[in-house]
């Protein structure tokens, strides 16, 4: 059963930290979430973290959290135990989810707990990137702007978890003028899951296969990565291209009467036509 994306409970978290490389030592200084569903926002989460180590002149510049502010903060082994607790039975989501999610998981790391695993992670810069393509810019305020939001980013953790999720409230709305609302579609889209982006990909590879193997034609449902326009397609399949790490379905375009190449991650349903169907 396809379960909608107001339908999924979704954590939106943020963190400021003492640098930008956590291998070279860097660390959490502030961890914020807020958990909501649909347009109900459930509950909220935000910590200073005392990480046991100044934070740079560059960081204290953006985020502005002094070490009189960290001195009577909790420990990171108070504060990451009751985010871990927080998270649970979410999908996570975070603008340039990459980032926060190494603090975090270095963080586990140095504590002793495993890395996130099983959860869904979403990247609302992803997000941005895909549905607005041509932008030029993606920092989080240059694409708030760009949607007509007014609220200021500010650097610290919560400010920007609101921001994030004002963003996100936005680009939803152009899924679904889009005629996407179906979870597992904007999983597909916008994970940074790499083993499950594969296993979709794969999927849909197995389909086109097929389809060739029984020199049959298919029916997709496609989002172009250049305008970001959804469009239904009926595709006579001719062979399965690999170029620059992406997967491209080569066929018979029917729309447009002519061969056309379909980056298989971009292809958001597919399903091969029943000859009985076919018109």
């Amino acid at each position: 059963m396809n379960r909608n994306i107001d339908d999924i409970e979704f954590v939106i978290f943020d963190t400021e930290t003492t640098g930008l490389d956590p291998s070279s030592g860097d660390r959490i200084v502030e961890l914020a979430a807020l958990k909501f569903k649909g347009l109900e926002k459930i509950s909220e989460f935000q910590a200073l973290v005392n990480p046991g180590r100044p934070v740079s002149e560059a960081a204290f510049a953006v985020n502005k959290i002094s070490a009189e502010m960290l001195k009577d903060a909790a420990l990171p082994e108070e504060v990451i135990p009751k985010f871990i607790d927080f998270i649970q039975g979410s999908c996570l989501c975070s603008y340039n989810a990459g980032f926060d999610l190494e603090f975090l998981n270095n963080e586990f790391k140095i504590l002793g707990l495993p890395a996130l695993k099983d959860i869904l992670i979403i990247d609302a810069l992803k997000m941005a990137k895909r549905l607005m393509p041509g932008l030029g810019r993606y920092a989080l305020w240059f694409v708030a702007d760009a949607l007509g939001i007014t609220i200021q980013q500010q650097h610290r953790a919560f400010s920007d978890v609101e921001l994030t999720l004002a963003v996100f409230y936005k680009l939803k709305d152009m899924l679904k003028a889009k005629g996407i609302s179906d979870f597992h579609k904007f999983v597909g889209l916008f994970s940074i899951d790499p083993v499950l982006l594969e296993n979709i990909n794969n999927q849909k590879i197995a389909q086109i296969q097929e389809a060739m193997n029984l020199k049959g034609q298919l029916k997709i449902e496609y989002i172009s990565a250049s305008s970001a326009q959804v469009t239904k397609r009926q595709v006579v399949p001719k062979e399965i291209k690999r170029e620059n790490s992406r997967d491209y379905l080569i066929g018979y375009c029917c729309l447009k009467r002519q061969e056309r190449s379909f980056r298989v991650d971009n292809i958001l349903h597919i399903e091969l036509i029943d000859e009985n169907t076919r018109s």
